[in-house]
């Protein structure tokens, strides 16, 4: 993976081409993205993203030192690191037995509402009534917010979507597989359980009220296959895709483990430095690797780039959860904001409906989140909606390590 010089690109490409040996360069913009990914992805093509100066390229073994040395020594040339696998990584949980009801509150008695939830289930268990609304989005106030997401676009890149889900039939705006061979359907599960979370219905056909943004509309592109496996190349094309359609915000439930003081990957960052320019925020799982309260593992990349914001997870008793990753390595390895991911409530392939735990099922709760402040503040940029959600989130007990600026509030 090359991340060029945006004002010097072609000399960045003309280097490797010239020294390195890579493979014939197919340059990828704009509404092509998805099609040219499918019809060329492989080992005998390297993918050229115009739009955003990165390169997906495929160099012999042989040839690996001298691309490196290119790149090293190529001022138009940013970062070159080898591609890896990222992973959908939710912790399936028991379901759990309803709770006692806990009485709703007016949104300008939220905060005492909220300071008295977390009161309540820290010392007696979980206290959330979810006859109408589930404890997700009761814990971040959507119910209780006046915005919507309306024609706000949320990309969720993850294992696709069920398209035939009665509850989301009416939110997806547009689909894409960045997989070689595979639509976007979902046959795994994980990408239609995120992509209700994050904008599933005001009125689902059965049950609770799951999703955060009821109006947004979505951008489902499968990055990950029907194993949830995907290479980093096919997310940075996702992203592309993502950025290119008009998201505002872009929700990566996905990752994959680090050690302790490994630095962030530079081409995520700098890929995330643009969306950021163009007006998209993307979100990501911290991860789930921790086993505390003994191991308390680092954020996962692509989460542990300074420029992504970084999702923990709690549970029901607004706790961190005992698989979530915490802040210990730094520059840009820190955690930035939690959310409900224990025993969460969402849409299932096959139009029904299943419980997940996470940070995977935390991730889409702050990108719907995000959505609403979108909708709310048509003219920031996403450096100021970030700045919005995270000086909007609730304090909790536990350290800026775990759970960082809080737990996310809807507007």
């Amino acid at each position: 993976m090359v991340v060029f010089d945006p004002n010097s690109q072609e000399s960045g490409l003309n280097s490797l081409l010239s020294s390195a040996g890579i493979a014939p360069v197919q340059r990828v913009r704009g509404a092509d993205i998805a099609s040219v990914v499918q019809l060329t992805e492989g080992p005998d093509v390297s993918l050229f993203y115009e739009d955003l100066a990165f390169a997906v390229v495929e160099v012999r073994p042989e040839q690996r030192y001298i691309l490196v040395t290119t790149a090293e020594e190529e001022g138009s040339i940013l970062a070159a690191e080898p591609e890896r696998k990222v992973y959908a990584s939710p912790v399936i949980a028991s379901q759990e037995a309803p709770t006692e009801f806990f009485p709703a509150y007016r949104s300008d008695d939220a905060v005492v509402a909220l300071q008295s939830r977390v009161e309540t289930a820290s010392s007696l268990g979980p206290a959330w009534d979810e006859a109408n609304v589930t404890w997700g989005i009761q814990a971040i106030r959507a119910h209780l917010s006046g915005v919507t997401g309306a024609e706000v676009k949320i990309a969720v890149l993850d294992t696709g979507v069920d398209t035939d889900h009665p509850d989301l039939i009416g939110c997806i705006e547009e689909t894409a597989s960045f997989v070689l061979g595979e639509s976007a359907e979902d046959v795994h599960g994980h990408g239609t359980h995120c992509i209700g979370t994050a904008a599933g219905p005001a009125h689902p056909q059965h049950g609770p009220r799951y999703g955060v943004a009821t109006e947004a509309r979505v951008l489902a592109g499968k990055v990950l296959n029907t194993v949830g496996e995907g290479a980093d190349g096919q997310i940075l094309a996702g992203i592309a895709w993502a950025i290119d359609r008009g998201a505002r915000v872009i929700s990566l439930s996905l990752g994959a483990p680090v050690r302790p003081g490994t630095p962030f990957p530079q081409t995520y960052e700098l890929v995330a430095q643009r969306a950021l320019e163009h007006g998209t925020v993307i979100v990501a799982a911290a991860g789930n690797s921790s086993q505390r309260p003994g191991v308390v593992s680092p954020v996962e990349r692509p989460a542990n780039c300074p420029s992504i914001l970084a999702v923990a997870s709690v549970d029901r008793a607004l706790e961190i959860a005992s698989s979530s990753c915490g802040g210990i390595n730094g520059q840009g390895g820190e955690v930035n904001v939690a959310a409900p991911g224990k025993v969460v409530h969402s849409a299932a392939v096959g139009g029904g409906y299943v419980s997940m735990s996470g940070t995977s099922m935390a991730t889409p709760h702050v990108a719907g989140v995000l959505a609403l402040y979108a909708q709310d503040n048509t003219d920031s940029s996403a450096t100021e909606l970030t700045a919005s959600l995270l000086s909007g989130a609730f304090p909790l007990e536990q350290p800026a390590r775990d759970v960082g600026a809080g737990l996310v509030q809807a507007p």
